[in-house]
């Protein structure tokens, strides 16, 4: 079955991971994702572990595994001109441009949008920068990292700032700067391109990585907007909800988010303290938030009785959101990610089937197909210079005795 953007052909020149998994998710919604790479190396990510898979005919990196399913690779070195001719060609053919060079790095080989727009007006041109096309800093290169610290994410994230435990903030898990300009990419791509539709015409989208970090901030940001103050770290504990947090219990952890003052009472009943929810400091979740220090003592000597399953089986039947805090081994192993098919196996050219974390997206009418698993680096080099470009054998040698694919 044809996926909701079959038909649709993008050129990617982005490596690492906020472009490719920007282009994986279109790739995953029928595009045909052709991922340019340079002869002999590829995307940087290709090497970045271990963890690795292999065997005696391959060897893939997990990172690189994980941002570019169903992409096709073409080893190209566009910083010549034979190189730049074949982007040329494909670009005629191509709906969606992506690339993530630090600003002004394109333009240099004859890549930048004035150019490639001029022999494609369609073409909807993304560039992904740390920084933006615009601004004191655009020139410099951007990393997730430095972007969460920058951006205001790290000053939120750690353990609570209580002058006796202080600790150094802390990074996400994952490099959330990247996803979710990837994500935010994704969004912008299509929405172009269905105005494209309409108008005849692409256009050119800037994306930076600090925007979109400071975009994710949402309440944290509202809260520093309109309070004034810069909200500080709090360790598990919510900015604006109480309780909403991670308790200590009888053999472990348990996260506890109660959201409305109804749930409240129903939590204080099931612990053992209902006095608390008819108490003056606590009746409202403004009040709670208020008096936070005083009442989160009172509720952890109670959470601490009982061990997480037995509390687990309390809260549910009373509908107070509960619940564990898995590794992410456990995570794939709980019933309800298994019924939902998180976990995908997928055939690979050279390892036999490697794994691959699904799509959350789920279309009624145009499921997704996984038929693909990353590619080797070239893979598909034949593939896209005969049956796209129409090369012929002498050409192709030709182009690879010049190292240019």
């Amino acid at each position: 079955m044809a996926g909701v953007l079959d038909g649709v052909r993008v050129l990617d020149l982005s490596r690492i991971l906020a472009g490719p998994w920007s282009t994986q998710l279109l790739a995953d919604f029928g595009a045909e994702v052709i991922k340019i790479e340079k002869p002999n190396q590829g995307d940087d990510t290709r090497s970045w572990g271990p963890p690795f898979i292999e065997n005696n005919d391959g060897k893939e990196s997990a990172y690189f595994l994980s941002a570019n399913r169903g992409k096709k690779s073409l080893t190209l070195d566009f910083t010549k001109q034979e190189g730049r001719d074949i982007i040329y060609k494909l670009v005629e053919s191509c709906d969606i441009f992506v690339e993530n060079f630090k600003y002004g790095g394109l333009q240099k080989y004859g890549l930048d949008y004035n150019k490639i727009s001029a022999i494609n007006p369609k073409i909807i041109y993304c560039s992904i920068t740390g920084f933006g096309q615009t601004g004191p800093l655009k020139a410099r290169a951007g990393y997730d990292f430095m972007i969460q610290g920058m951006g205001g994410l790290m000053s939120v994230t750690g353990n609570m700032e209580d002058g006796v435990n202080d600790s150094e903030p802390q990074k996400t898990g994952v490099a959330v700067a990247d996803l979710f300009t990837g994500l935010y990419c994704s969004n912008a791509i299509i929405a172009a391109l269905f105005n494209c539709e309409k108008t005849g015409f692409g256009q050119y989208i800037d994306i930076s990585l600090l925007d979109s970090q400071l975009a994710i901030l949402a309440n944290q940001a509202m809260n520093a907007l309109v309070s004034g103050k810069a909200p500080k770290r709090l360790g598990n504990a919510h900015p604006n909800i109480v309780p909403y947090q991670v308790f200590n219990v009888g053999d472990g952890h348990l996260i506890v988010a109660v959201g409305n003052d109804g749930q409240f009472i129903k939590f204080c009943k099931i612990i053992g303290c209902a006095e608390l929810s008819n108490d003056t400091r606590f009746i409202t979740n403004a009040d709670r938030v208020k008096n936070r220090e005083i009442l989160t003592p009172l509720l952890a000597a109670k959470m601490s009785k009982k061990n997480k399953d037995q509390w687990i089986d309390l809260f549910e039947k009373s509908a107070v959101p509960c619940g564990p805090i898995n590794d992410i081994k456990q995570a794939f192993e709980n019933d309800q990610v298994k019924s939902r098919k998180m976990q995908l196996e997928l055939p690979h050219p050279t390892l036999g089937t490697v794994p691959s974390v699904a799509s959350p997206v789920n279309f009624s009418n145009n499921p997704i197909e996984y038929k693909t698993a990353p590619p080797t680096l070239g893979q598909h080099n034949n593939h896209i210079l005969k049956d796209i470009l129409n090369l012929n054998d002498a050409e192709i040698n030709n182009l690879t005795k010049n190292n240019i694919i």
